[in-house]
């Protein structure tokens, strides 16, 4: 599933986090963002799945979001792993975040493959930082599994020892949708097919 971005442009606040950006990614292909701290990395993910307001062209799969509408169909077709995942207001089981994804199987398989699979059972907000990046995660291939065309993932490393980011590093690479991965982690950004670097908002290097 192919990603579309033309003149995006995104403030937090009064910081202008996106700044004209401009940007294709193929359908399949793995991208990974580097780069400092406030560059706009994550905002840059976010404004993709439409959780902040955004100027500019966005188009997955070839079809434009331009209402509330739009941007609810667009998050049934892209995974998303967030960086600082939430554990809610209700006590939310990991069994129950997992089914969430659409395809259960999928998602305690890959629960398994990540060491978090006898977790089912706790209550999310009793897991630790590697414990509970891990369970999103999994969701999220989960999503992949029921459909969705495009996985974004930001900082799905940065809670983990450096074993466990080795084998999620690797994990990454077999996504078999479009990727679009935002990491300090080397080894993710190695797994890619492309890297480009951010700072201050906009993209200044590419490099494959």
């Amino acid at each position: 599933m192919p990603v579309r971005l033309r003149g995006l442009t995104c403030r937090r606040g009064a910081t202008l986090a996106v700044d004209d950006v401009s940007l294709d990614v193929a359908a399949g292909e793995r991208l990974a963002i580097i780069g400092p701290n406030g560059a706009g990395k994550s905002s840059l993910l976010r404004t993709i799945l439409g959780l902040v307001p955004s100027k500019g062209l966005i188009t997955v799969g070839g079809v434009e979001a331009v209402s509330r509408r739009g941007w609810n169909e667009r998050r049934e077709i892209v995974a998303w792993v967030p960086q600082r995942p939430a554990v809610g207001r209700f006590p939310l089981l990991v069994k129950e975040l997992l089914a969430s994804s659409g395809d259960m199987d999928a998602s305690v398989a890959a629960a398994e493959r990540l060491g978090v699979d006898h977790l089912e059972n706790r209550p999310l907000h009793t897991l630790s930082g590697g414990q509970l990046q891990r369970v999103y995660l999994a969701r999220g291939l989960g999503h992949v599994a029921a459909g969705a065309g495009l996985f974004l993932a930001d900082e799905p490393t940065s809670a983990l020892d450096f074993d466990t980011r080795d084998s999620v590093a690797a994990l990454l690479t077999e996504v078999p949708v479009t990727s679009i991965v935002v990491t300090h982690d080397a080894a993710v950004a190695d797994g890619a097919d492309r890297v480009i670097e951010m700072a201050a908002g906009r993209i200044r290097e590419v490099r494959r």
